[in-house]
């Protein structure tokens, strides 16, 4: 359906659509319209696209402020500064005072690529979850972020969209049915379950060969709401293979990793694996290489998945 284009011209497409059609979604960017794929709305929609310059918090208040008068803002950076930048704004003047304003932040993670450490956010995750009643979405790719955004835009609260920003390679198929949250089970499998959020997702695909090659069935998950997680849906899995791989493009500390062991902690432990950032920053890099060096390749997915199965406990 979305060929070869990235996520974030797919973001501008499907949004000039929903645009047209309710009025009161509004556009707030800062000083990145055309690095984010908003730019060519403002041509469509020159009274309801605003530009905030170089203000992210700046941006985060004017969009509660608009909210407040029952605007839907959707405001737009890359993930550092639409989460540890503006977190207080977010916090206070849209959670806590109950208005609906979307947050995206795009490039999580590795993505950043060559913009180095200083826009790679590896703890934006953590930063959203420790707020009360947030809700964070990590969309794979273009076909769920389309299927995604109406159920978005009709979701009364704010929210955080986690966005990859570049071509993001097909999982879903176009008859693809959505459902913000519920979990996709992408594979079912009887001796691991792997747990995945973005483009972790695609990795988690390419492990198939390494799986089988070693035996493994795993089972895959693509948990694309953060927080609140599926946790029927989870815990199901768990009882089933009685082992688990987390991977997120994100620190372990604070993100899905530990949203899955503390459920699981509670409900049904089990020998657990993570395929996450370890506590580090970011770097210039291209994102192969960036791949390599933060672990997060699909034979990093594959070698935690022996270890976890490695540790299985049967009654």
């Amino acid at each position: 359906m979305f060929e070869s284009m990235e996520m974030r011209q797919v973001f501008a497409a499907e949004m000039e659509k929903h645009m047209a059609e309710n009025k009161n979604i509004v556009i707030i960017d800062a000083d990145l319209s055309k690095a984010c794929g908003t730019y060519p709305l403002r041509a469509k929609f020159p009274d309801r696209v605003f530009e905030a310059g170089v203000a992210e918090q700046n941006m985060a208040s004017v969009a509660a402020g608009m909210a407040s008068y029952g605007f839907l803002p959707f405001i737009f950076s890359f993930t550092p500064f639409a989460s540890r930048r503006i977190i207080d704004q977010v916090t206070l003047s849209c959670l806590y005072a109950g208005q609906n304003v979307k947050v995206v932040g795009t490039d999580p993670g590795i993505a950043a690529e060559y913009n180095g450490g200083t826009h790679m956010s590896m703890e934006d995750v953590g930063l959203y979850r420790a707020i009360p009643g947030s809700v964070i979405f990590e969309p794979v790719d273009a076909i769920q972020l389309a299927a995604a955004l109406p159920q978005i835009i009709a979701y009364p609260k704010s929210m955080y969209i986690r966005l990859w920003r570049k071509y993001a390679e097909p999982v879903f198929s176009d008859d693809y049915k959505f459902d913000l949250f519920k979990a996709d089970v992408l594979k079912e499998g009887s001796d691991v379950s792997v747990f995945v959020s973005g483009f972790m997702t695609q990795a988690a695909m390419k492990a198939l060969e390494g799986f089988k090659a070693a035996g493994i069935d795993a089972e895959i998950i693509n948990l694309h709401t953060i927080k609140p997680l599926d946790e029927a849906t989870i815990l199901k899995s768990l009882a089933k293979t009685r082992a688990a791989v987390v991977c997120e493009n994100g620190n372990v500390h604070g993100g899905l990793c530990e949203a899955i062991a503390a459920l699981a902690a509670q409900n049904f432990p089990v020998p657990m694996e993570f395929v996450a950032v370890r506590d580090r920053f970011g770097q210039v890099g291209k994102l192969d290489f960036l791949a390599e060096e933060y672990k997060l390749r699909p034979e990093d997915i594959v070698k935690a998945a022996k270890s976890a199965v490695s540790r299985r406990v049967f009654p």
